[in-house]
């Protein structure tokens, strides 16, 4: 890891909600909890990323997130995280995500950096 990655460190990422990302037990299109969970997950990656070393990546860990608010079919959201800590290769975010309507989710989540090799 660079010594760039430390608290502070913050990122946003702004996606538009499509019809794949709704639950399918609902008969309208809003942003499902795991397409959210997953463009959380990205978002903090992508933060995360910029301060690694050659052959490393980070993996998620923990979410604990809310789920407060609908995103419909055709709106833009954007997810904020911000590195509230790091603890040896493990980082802790803070997560937001808004849509036109206000907050829809508030919590952390935590990714642990690894080296990519253990994968191939």
């Amino acid at each position: 890891m660079k010594d760039s990655l430390i608290a502070g460190v913050t990122g946003t990422q702004t996606y538009t909600v499509t019809e794949d990302m709704k639950p399918g037990h609902l008969p309208v299109a809003v942003l499902s909890t795991p397409s959210m969970v997953q463009l959380i997950e990205m978002t903090c990656l992508a933060t995360a990323q910029a301060h690694l070393d050659d052959g490393e990546v980070t993996v998620g860990t923990h979410v604990c997130v809310s789920h407060q608010g609908a995103a419909m079919a055709g709106q833009e959201i954007t997810v904020d995280c911000r590195l509230a800590g790091v603890e040896k290769r493990r980082l802790n975010f803070e997560v937001r995500v808004e849509a036109p309507g206000g907050v829809i989710s508030e919590g952390t989540h935590q990714r642990a950096v690894v080296d990519a090799s253990r994968f191939g």
